[in-house]
């Protein structure tokens, strides 16, 4: 990118900028997140799930939704890498991954929803 012209001199010097900025593969995996996080109950979901490990008959009751609508959310979830589950006999489990993404996305929803997460 250091050899990057501009086709306006505005005085402003990026280029140093230009070259540490994230590639547009980057971009993207951020893009897919906020694609997947764009529905409103997916994020009711996660935002339990980063508070407590439950069953999807549970999180169906607290969220107001059909078991195979919550459980298609879980997927998704899941498939992300935000949420993880285990097996216990015929039950499954599911709770928060804990990662750095998942506790940087809960800040965030902290922060923009202007509460404060009670210590579970």
């Amino acid at each position: 990118m250091a050899d990057l012209k501009l086709p306006h001199d505005h005085g402003q010097t990026l280029e140093y900028k230009l070259d540490q900025m994230p590639g547009t593969e980057d971009f993207q995996v951020v893009s897919d997140l906020f694609k997947l996080l764009s529905d409103s109950s997916r994020i009711r979901i996660f935002w339990i799930l980063c508070h407590c490990e439950e069953c999807v008959i549970n999180i169906s009751a607290m969220v107001g939704m059909s078991s195979p609508a919550v459980s298609h959310h879980l997927r998704l979830l899941r498939d992300s890498g935000l949420v993880v589950s285990r097996r216990e006999g015929k039950e499954v489990y599911y709770t928060a991954a804990d990662n750095e993404r998942v506790q940087h996305l809960h800040r965030m929803f902290e922060v923009m929803l202007q509460i404060s997460c009670p210590n579970l």
